[in-house]
């Protein structure tokens, strides 16, 4: 696993682990209000929001670095010549690790913030 976010780019995905980080803390931070029945509402969903939006910043940032990877493999291409296929196809695949990251962090915080607005909308008698 190691290997992988090396392969992806340690700034990327570097970048990507401190927003699942800060993904997680905020998860907590609104969650356990929430099951305690202190937060409810409203201000309760609104607040709920900041967790898939954290997901969908860690999606488009994954998608950044795959776009950047990309150029300058191309770039490496235009500049060696003759490539062959395999070297390209390897180069997409190691370019769309930052995006596969990203994209299971976008995951994890809509899970997260489906759980937590179904127990939301069920103590605030919405669903039967």
């Amino acid at each position: 696993m190691l290997e992988l976010f090396y392969m992806g780019g340690p700034l990327f995905m570097g970048i990507l682990t401190i927003i699942f980080l800060v993904m997680l803390v905020v998860s907590v931070i609104n969650g356990i209000p929430i099951l305690n029945g202190n937060l409810i509402g409203e201000d309760a969903l609104r607040r709920l929001g900041y967790v898939k939006s954290i997901g969908l910043f860690a999606l488009v940032v994954g998608v950044l670095g795959q776009l950047i990877g990309l150029y300058s493999a191309f770039d490496a291409i235009q500049k060696a010549g003759d490539i062959s296929p395999a070297l390209i196809a390897g180069g997409i695949k190691i370019s769309m690790i930052s995006t596969l990251y990203g994209f299971f962090i976008y995951v994890i915080s809509w899970l997260v913030w489906i759980g937590l607005s179904l127990f939301i909308k069920r103590d605030a008698g919405e669903l039967n």
